[in-house]
C-alpha cells in the first residue's frame, strides 16, 4: 500500500479555485441584472470545490479549473453583450424564463397559449368549433399573429416581441389569471395580464409598467402593434373573403367605420375604442377602456385569384399610439377570440354587434329586432333548414296584404290592356299623345303602374335585410338540409373539371331551383307588359331573363341557406298570386267597376295635374316646332 504524501500541486489547485471564487464574489460583483445568473455559477463552483469530486490527479484538477474559469468568462461576456443591446432589460435574459416556453390558459370554450418570448398569444383555439375539413378552428397558430410594444429605453429602441417575459399563473375566484412580466429587476417591469373567466370568449387584458420611470423614454412615441393573418375556415375562400373585414368603433360609441373588404386599404383614425379583425364567422377583437389617441389600421387582401387555394384571406394590422401618464403606462383592455355571432356579441354591451354586416339604417333594425330574434326562436326547436322555410312563410304571410295591393294594380292594368292598345294604335305616330291619353285613362279608371310599384318598394327593406342576414347567420354554420351539407356555404351536386369565371368549379342545385322559381314568377307578373311595352319604358322581357340568370351565376358560391330562402319565397309568392287571381280577385268585376269610375268626374291630385300640364306644354312645343 502506497503511503499518502503531501501533494504540492493539489494544494496549488485548491488555492487557485479559492482565489477565483473570492475574485468573483468581491471584485467581479455583478450588477442587479445578473442576479438571476448567480445560481448557475455557484453550482459550478460548488461542484468544482466538492472534496468528494476532487481527484488527486494533477491533470484533473487543472482541467476542472480551466473549465470553470472559461464558463465564468463566457457568461460574463454574454451578459455584457446583452446589456449593450438591451440596457436594463438585459436582466430578463438572465432569468430561467428566458426561453420559448408557453403557458396554457383555457376554459371550456377557448384555449390560449402565451409565449414567454414576447408575452403574447401564439395560439388561440376555439374548442367547440371545427372547420369544413373537420379540423379545429384556430384563430392564431404558427406565427400568424403578434402583439408588440415598441418603446425607447436608454437610447435604444426596443420591441417586446424580441424579449422574454416571466409567467405567473394564478386563480382569482373563478377566473384564471396569467401575469407576464418583462423585468429589469424584481420590482421594475412591463406587465401583460390575461384574465380568463369560465365559459367566455372575452378575456381581460391589462398593460402596465412599474418602476421604469427612469428607464423608459416617454418623450419618444410608444406604440402597441397588433398584426394578424386571418386563416381560411370555409369551403369557398372567395365567399369567406367577401365577408372578412376590419371594423372599428370611435370613442362616442355611436360611430363605426370599416376598411375596404377587397384590395388593400389603410386609414389613420383618432380615438378608437375597439377594432375587430373579422374572419367571416370568427372574430379577433381588441377593446380598450381608454381610447387610443391614434391608430393606423391596415388591411391586405391575399385572395387575388379565386382559383388559387390560399391559406390566409387577409392580413390585418393596428398600430396604436399609447399615452404614458407620469412616466408609466396603464391600459385596461379586453380581447375577444370567438364566433361572429350576434347573440354572443350582444351580451357584452359594447356595441360589438356593429362589427357584423347586418345592413345600415332600417335594414339593420329589421335584422336586429325582427329577423334575428324570430329565427333564433325557430332554430331553438326546429332544424335549420325547416326554420328557414317557416321563417319565409311567416314573412310572406306578413307581406301578403302588400302583395295583394300589388297584384290588384296589375289586374287593373291587365283589364285596361285592350283600351291601351287602341290608344297606341290611334296615336302610333305621336308618342307624347300616347302618354297623355294613357295617363288620362289610368286616372279615370283608378289604375296606375306606380300603384303596383309602391307595394313592391315597401318589400325591399325586408328582402335586403334577409339578403344580409343569411350570409352572417352563425346558426346556419355546418347545419345540413337535404343535399346541402352546410347551409352557410354552397351546396354541391356536381364537381366540374374546370373553373368558370364568376360561376366556379361546381354546380349548386338551390340556385338553379331559385332561378326557375324567379323566372316563373316574372312570367306571371310581366307576361302581359313585356308584349307591348309603353313608350319610353324598358323592355321587361330582358329583365325577365337577366334576373334568373344573375341568380344562377352569382349565387352558385353563396350560402345555400340564402338560395333556399329565395326558392321558397318565390314558390310562396307564386302560390299567393294564384290564390288571389283565382279566388279573391274577379277581373270581370274589376272591369265593370272601372267602367263605372270612367263615367264619374275624377278629380286629379296635384301631381297628376302637374304631369298633365307638363305633357300639354311639351305637346304644344312640339307642334310649334313643326310649324
Amino acid at each position: 500500500m502506497e503511503e499518502k504524501k503531501f501533494d504540492r500541486n493539489s494544494l496549488i489547485g485548491f488555492l487557485l479555485i479559492g482565489g477565483v471564487l473570492i475574485w468573483m464574489l468581491y471584485f467581479q460583483s455583478p450588477a442587479p441584472e445578473a442576479e438571476g445568473a448567480q445560481p448557475s455559477n455557484t453550482e459550478q463552483v460548488t461542484n468544482a470545490t466538492n472534496p468528494s469530486a476532487t481527484n488527486t490527479d494533477n491533470t484533473s484538477v487543472d482541467s476542472a479549473t480551466n473549465e470553470m474559469v472559461a464558463g465564468t468568462t463566457s457568461d460574463s461576456l454574454a451578459f455584457e453583450q446583452a446589456k449593450n443591446r438591451l440596457g436594463s432589460f438585459a436582466y430578463s435574459e438572465t432569468l430561467p424564463s428566458a426561453t420559448n416556453a408557453t403557458t396554457i390558459l383555457e376554459n371550456d370554450v377557448l384555449l390560449l397559449k402565451i409565449s414567454n418570448k414576447g408575452g403574447y398569444i401564439t395560439e388561440a383555439k376555439l374548442k367547440q368549433h371545427t372547420m369544413y375539413t373537420g379540423e379545429p378552428v384556430y384563430l392564431i397558430k404558427d406565427d400568424n399573429a403578434s402583439l408588440n410594444l415598441q418603446f425607447s429605453s436608454e437610447n435604444r429602441m426596443l420591441n417586446t416581441k424580441d424579449l422574454y417575459f416571466e409567467p405567473k399563473l394564478t386563480q382569482e375566484g373563478e377566473n384564471k389569471v396569467l401575469t407576464m412580466r418583462l423585468k429589469t429587476s424584481e420590482t421594475a417591469f412591463v406587465e401583460y395580464q390575461y384574465i380568463l373567466p369560465p365559459n367566455e370568449y372575452m378575456l381581460g387584458f391589462n398593460l402596465r409598467t412599474q418602476g421604469l420611470e427612469n428607464v423608459l423614454n416617454t418623450s419618444q412615441p410608444m406604440y402597441l402593434d397588433w398584426q394578424l393573418k386571418g386563416y381560411r375556415h370555409a369551403k369557398s375562400i372567395t365567399y369567406e373573403n367577401r365577408y372578412s373585414r376590419l371594423t372599428y368603433e370611435f370613442e362616442d360609441g355611436d360611430d363605426h367605420s370599416k376598411l375596404s373588404p377587397s384590395g388593400d386599404d389603410e386609414e389613420i383614425e383618432k380615438d378608437v375604442t375597439w377594432m375587430n379583425f373579422r374572419q367571416h364567422f370568427f372574430s379577433s377583437m381588441l377593446l380598450t377602456d381608454t381610447p387610443f389617441e391614434e391608430v393606423k389600421l391596415t388591411s391586405t387582401d391575399f385572395v387575388i385569384d379565386e382559383e388559387v387555394d390560399t391559406v390566409y384571406t387577409k392580413k390585418y394590422g393596428a398600430n396604436m399610439l399609447l399615452e404614458p401618464k407620469g412616466g408609466s403606462l396603464a391600459y385596461t383592455m379586453n380581447m375577444y377570440y370567438g364566433p361572429t355571432d350576434y347573440q354572443i356579441l350582444k351580451t357584452y354591451d359594447r356595441n360589438l354587434d356593429e362589427a357584423m354586416p347586418l345592413g345600415w339604417g332600417i335594414f339593420g333594425m329589421i335584422n336586429k329586432y325582427i329577423i334575428i330574434p324570430l329565427f333564433g326562436m325557430l332554430s331553438d326547436f326546429l332544424p335549420a333548414g325547416i326554420a328557414i322555410i317557416v321563417l319565409t312563410i311567416l314573412i310572406k304571410l306578413a307581406l301578403s296584404p302588400v302583395q295583394y295591393k300589388q297584384y290588384l294594380s296589375q289586374a287593373k292594368m291587365k283589364v285596361l290592356k285592350p283600351e291601351l292598345d287602341e290608344i297606341r294604335e290611334k296615336y302610333k305616330d305621336n308618342k307624347m299623345k300616347i302618354q297623355q291619353e294613357t295617363l288620362k285613362l289610368q286616372n279615370v279608371a283608378g289604375a296606375s303602374p306606380l300603384k303596383g310599384c309602391l307595394p313592391a318598394l315597401l318589400q325591399i327593406p325586408v328582402f335586403y335585410a334577409l339578403f344580409t342576414f343569411f350570409p352572417t347567420a352563425f346558426d346556419l354554420r355546418q347545419k345540413s338540409f337535404l343535399w346541402a351539407e352546410d347551409l352557410s356555404s354552397y351546396d354541391t351536386i356536381a364537381e366540374l373539371p374546370f373553373h368558370i369565371p364568376f360561376y366556379g368549379d361546381h354546380i349548386s342545385l338551390f340556385p338553379i331551383l331559385a332561378s326557375l322559381a324567379i323566372f316563373v314568377y316574372m312570367m306571371m307578373t310581366m307576361g302581359q307588359s313585356m308584349q307591348t311595352p309603353q313608350p319610353g319604358m324598358p323592355n321587361m322581357k330582358i329583365l325577365m331573363y337577366i334576373s334568373p340568370l344573375f341568380m344562377l351565376v352569382f349565387f352558385n358560391n353563396y350560402a345555400s341557406g340564402l338560395s333556399l330562402y329565395y326558392f321558397v319565397s318565390n314558390l310562396i309568392t307564386i302560390g299567393i298570386m294564384l290564390v288571389i287571381k283565382n279566388f279573391i280577385i274577379d277581373e270581370e268585376k274589376i272591369h265593370a267597376k272601372i267602367q263605372v269610375n270612367k263615367k264619374k268626374p275624377k278629380k286629379q291630385n296635384r301631381f297628376q295635374r302637374k304631369m298633365a300640364e307638363m305633357m300639354e306644354q311639351a305637346e304644344q312645343q312640339k307642334k310649334a316646332g313643326k310649324r
